[in-house]
């Protein structure tokens, strides 16, 4: 686990250097590149005790790399209806957070490639924290991108992931059962820390270049439940 933490973050010093989270199924990057000249939007609101919201915009920079700016954890609590800051304690995740993000493929061949990317920042209220996430996915794309996988390992700090370990793993599965009209959907990031569930559900193409998609989301830590509703523009 050691030398994966270190390749983690030589991957991560790599990514930032040159400019995460990228556009993901639910909480795991596909490793799918915006294409050249191109913006992509995702917007992600999660339900639980708290409404967590998180915002994601990413640019093509050609040559398959991207990146693009991330707003992270505007949490809302609906038992005192405000919205929340925490730049005191790594029990939860800081929050809100300001990030950058960039991700670059490494095409193996046709089916595989090596995604590399990372997330970096700091909360935007209160004292500032520094605040990151890394990884580097092995993914698939058959059948003429019906049907995606992402499996990898990933490393962070506490201020991003909350109290837990700070690495492991994550994988993910994007499912064309009826390519761009219905997909199935699902991922989970190891580690019984806050941002560690398991989350599945369905993507639904309403528009060609918006999908909409819901899904259920289930804790490592403690075995709660929640909701997970996100859209999609991609060009």
């Amino acid at each position: 686990m050691k030398k994966t933490v270190y390749l983690l973050a030589l991957s991560f010093c790599f990514s930032i250097s040159a400019a995460y989270a990228q556009l993901t199924i639910f909480n795991v990057s596909s490793s799918e590149i915006t294409d050249k000249h191109k913006a992509s939007v995702q917007q992600q609101f999660e339900f639980q005790d708290i409404i967590n919201s998180t915002t994601t915009v990413t640019y093509g920079l050609g040559k398959f790399w991207e990146a693009g700016f991330n707003v992270v954890n505007v949490d809302y609590d609906k038992s005192l209806h405000h919205f929340t800051k925490n730049d005191t304690s790594t029990v939860d995740p800081y929050a809100p957070l300001l990030m950058v993000n960039s991700q670059k493929l490494f095409k193996l061949n046709e089916v595989l490639g090596i995604g590399i990317g990372g997330l970096a920042g700091s909360n935007f209220s209160g004292k500032k924290h520094f605040v990151y996430y890394s990884y580097a996915n092995l993914a698939a794309s058959l059948y003429d991108e019906h049907y995606k996988l992402a499996a990898g390992a990933y490393l962070g700090n506490r201020g991003y992931l909350g109290e837990g370990p700070i690495d492991g793993v994550q994988l993910g599965l994007d499912a064309g059962i009826w390519y761009e009209k219905i997909h199935i959907l699902a991922d989970w990031l190891s580690g019984a820390h806050p941002k560690g569930q398991l989350s599945a559900g369905l993507g639904i193409y309403f528009l060609k270049h918006l999908p909409v998609s819901v899904g259920w989301q289930h804790a490592n830590a403690d075995g709660s439940n929640g909701w997970v509703l996100q859209v999609t523009y991609v060009p």
